[in-house]
């Protein structure tokens, strides 16, 4: 039986650019901090979920499969979660080591007269969570998006600067309704991210909790989020 989260392994084969908190335990091949946050404001090294970027036609066929416009993010029917994160641009997260499932090569012969390129940024990129109801105030020490309720809903997708770094920016609120931010930048400013992000909410609390499966990417219905 696998451990609550998925499998833990002794062998790592993947390190994020994030140094783990202790413990360090190995999760599906990738060095993690093991950490169990008790507060309700976390960060966690979001970086084991597989990152794949596809560019397609805006308004062709591959565009239509993925329904998702730029700007906004949902979950397939899979529970992949599909961000526009620009036209005729789409960042794929889902669990680790899914890359080959997620069925790109069927999606590009649905379109076989469009140009359907896709990038697994798993390893190039990086990825970390901001989860608790102090996450707007935080990330409004470091960027400048008004992240008001009717400007930025659950399922806004955007791509500003935060602590002066580009920065995709995606909410994807927990089950229950908590505030949860992704954040997706470089490989090389993963750590300098994760370090602005931890001053910044140092004065709310904010505590590492490690990563773990499905709690870095929660399943959620298909239609919670509109497209």
């Amino acid at each position: 039986m696998p451990p609550e989260g998925g499998w833990v392994s002794e062998e790592a084969v993947a390190r994020s650019p994030v140094a783990p908190a202790p413990p360090v335990i190995v999760h599906n091949g990738w060095e993690v901090s093991g950490a169990r946050a008790t507060g309700e404001f976390t960060i966690t090294d979001c970086c084991p979920l597989t990152k794949l970027q596809v560019r397609a036609p805006i308004g062709g066929q591959a565009a239509a499969v993925h329904g998702v416009r730029f700007g906004r993010a949902a979950r397939d029917d899979a529970g992949t979660l599909v961000v526009g994160s620009g036209p005729g641009e789409w960042l794929l997260l889902a669990a680790p080591g899914r890359a080959a499932d997620l069925g790109l090569d069927a999606i590009a012969a649905q379109a076989p007269e469009e140009s359907v390129t896709w990038v697994d940024q798993t390893h190039g990129r990086a990825l970390m969570r901001l989860s608790g109801q102090a996450g707007p105030r935080v990330l409004a020490k470091l960027c400048g998006v008004d992240l008001a309720e009717d400007i930025t809903p659950d399922g806004a997708a955007f791509r500003t600067s935060v602590a002066a770094l580009a920065t995709d920016v995606i909410r994807d609120d927990l089950p229950g309704g908590t505030h949860s931010y992704l954040l997706h930048c470089e490989r090389s400013s993963g750590q300098y991210l994760f370090d602005a992000m931890l001053r910044a909410g140092a004065e709310f609390g904010i505590e590492i909790d490690g990563f773990r499966m499905p709690d870095a990417l929660p399943d959620r219905p298909p239609e919670s989020l509109p497209r």
